[in-house]
């Protein structure tokens, strides 16, 4: 589900710059057309962890992925702006529900696994992301018509979908048990979670949006060079993912956390202080690896909290992560009009210093997966 989650969004993403020319927008009111696809991503999260409380995470994993793979047409289709923000609405509405509802089951697998196996789902969802790159980049260099490239993915999508769907955990007792629970409210704990996801979501939103041109401004170098910065920022971000696990197991989720976002902060440390590429982009490798594993440590305590519906505390955390992903960009962007955008690059250094020192609040109770 995670690979498939990641796959669909990636070819939608690959493809915006031809629904831009299909529907003769200019890139600002792309730029808000894409903050309603995180409206509507806001909303299904919202939505979504109440539902999955209810009727068990394992429907709504299977509504929601097979709804977003249809929904990825919608940009496909659309000729107008109006009809591309409500496309991008419901794109964004199932995107958020499948985020939060696969979470969800995610955590109650873990929990039967009785060890932690939670970044290794995200590290498939990045996984998902570059082959979903890599296919769309190439039916578009084939110039496949985006109609009949979009429309194979969605078919992939709702194929792969109803495949998994058989091996999903099925509801149990703890959706009664957590239905008749008191909770699902921001808690103080459930607050600190969220603000802790916010940052940390945010920094990433950063290095996905501002690190190539970070490199080209800051080194003056040409735009397949500084592309490098982002490869290096996600390919160690996925290899962290795969090894996070381990590391949690051994050493608890905490040192993830805090051990992580140390070396997030040395790794933008050296992206704010290096003249040389090569120490550049190494502090951007860095920068990935060490936050490659907070967010699932993060999302695993939300969904472990112990009072309270589960997934109801997860999508609460999800949301709040999801507006830093959103704010992030934006934030280094008013910025970069006011210092140099290599100044800028203070703030996702300040913010996983203060995610380090705060790394004990996802220290899970002993009740749960054993650390």
């Amino acid at each position: 589900m995670f690979a498939v989650n990641g796959f669909v969004f990636a070819i939608w993403v690959v493809h915006i710059p031809s629904v831009e020319d299909r529907v003769g927008i200019s890139h600002a009111t792309l730029g808000s057309l894409l903050l309603v696809l995180g409206a509507g991503a806001i909303v299904g999260m919202q939505t979504a962890g109440p539902l999955s409380d209810r009727f068990g995470s394992n429907r709504l994993v299977t509504i929601a992925g097979i709804v977003l793979s249809i929904a990825v047409m919608g940009p496909a289709l659309s000729t107008s702006p109006m009809a591309l923000a409500a496309s991008l609405f419901v794109f964004g509405m199932f995107n958020g529900a499948l985020d939060v509802s696969m979470n969800s089951q995610a955590v109650d697998v873990e929990r039967l696994y009785e060890r932690p196996i939670m970044s290794a789902f995200h590290a498939l969802f990045s996984v998902g992301g570059v082959v979903g790159s890599l296919v769309g980049a190439a039916t578009l260099a084939a110039g496949v018509r985006i109609e009949v490239s979009m429309g194979a993915a969605a078919i992939l999508g709702i194929a792969s979908i109803m495949v998994c769907s058989r091996f999903l955990l099925q509801a149990s007792e703890h959706i009664a048990e957590t239905h008749d629970a008191p909770g699902g409210k921001f808690t103080p704990r459930v607050l600190t979670l969220g603000a802790l996801a916010f940052s940390l979501m945010l920094a990433e939103g950063v290095a996905n949006d501002w690190s190539t041109l970070q490199v080209k401004e800051h080194l003056d170098t040409a735009d397949g060079t500084a592309a490098l910065a982002f490869g290096f920022f996600a390919a160690m971000m996925t290899v962290g993912r795969f090894c996070a696990d381990r590391v949690s197991a051994r050493f608890g989720p905490v040192a993830v956390v805090r051990y992580g976002n140390l070396i997030a902060a040395v790794g933008m440390l050296a992206v704010f202080s290096s003249e040389w590429l090569p120490l550049t982009l190494a502090g951007w490798a860095a920068f990935g690896l060490g936050l490659s594993g907070s967010i699932p440590q993060i999302f695993t305590s939300a969904g472990n909290l112990g009072s309270g519906p589960s997934a109801t505390n997860m999508s609460r955390v999800v949301g709040m992560g999801y507006v830093g992903l959103l704010a992030g960009p934006a934030l280094i962007g008013w910025l970069s009009h006011a210092i140099p955008l290599t100044t800028a690059m203070l703030v996702p250094l300040a913010l996983t210093v203060v995610a380090a020192a705060s790394a004990g609040t996802v220290r899970p109770p002993r009740t749960h997966v054993p650390q």
